[in-house]
């Protein structure tokens, strides 16, 4: 089996019946697949990307039973160890789930600019947050689109779907 393919499968094992997230792990991983096709990402990174897009939430129920919260820092703080299992079950290897739980364990630190993977999947979960409403305290869209994006293509997306321009 695809190992992206059986990433979905354990996300949505793990997740079930929580079907809103389960869909919001799907959307953020076509978006980000999108944007790092059009961005020229080579395969070899836009598997890391898209496992991690999977599994960018992965930590929100442990979050939620642990703190009673599904806040990112929280979320950041315990996706690396659920994801582990099933990074390990699906034949990556330690580098290769070291660059896919620094993902997750970043996804929600938007002052990183220096790495492309971890820029594309955070502009992809804003673009499906912000569609599902869900804006970071304090952050407008405008602002968002000013001081998160970087890439061509999520801005694009971004001015598209959430900015309608």
């Amino acid at each position: 089996m695809d190992k992206r393919a059986y990433i979905m499968s354990e996300m949505v094992n793990y997740n079930a019946p929580d079907t809103k997230r389960i869909i919001h792990a799907m959307k953020v991983a076509s978006f980000a697949e999108a944007i790092a096709v059009s961005e020229g990402i080579e395969e070899y990174d836009l598997e890391m990307l898209t496992c991690g897009a999977i599994l960018h939430d992965i930590g929100i129920h442990m979050a939620e039973k642990l703190y009673n919260s599904a806040s990112g820092f929280y979320q950041q703080k315990l996706g690396p160890s659920v994801a582990a299992t099933f990074l390990e079950k699906a034949g990556f290897n330690t580098e290769e789930q070291g660059e896919i739980c620094y993902l997750i364990a970043h996804h929600h630190t938007y002052t990183i600019k220096d790495n492309i993977l971890l820029q594309i999947l955070i502009e992809a979960d804003l673009i499906v947050n912000a569609q599902e409403n869900d804006i970071p305290e304090g952050e407008t869209l405008n602002t968002m689109r000013e001081n998160i994006f970087v890439t061509e293509t999520g801005k694009k997306y971004f001015d598209q779907l959430i900015l309608n321009k």
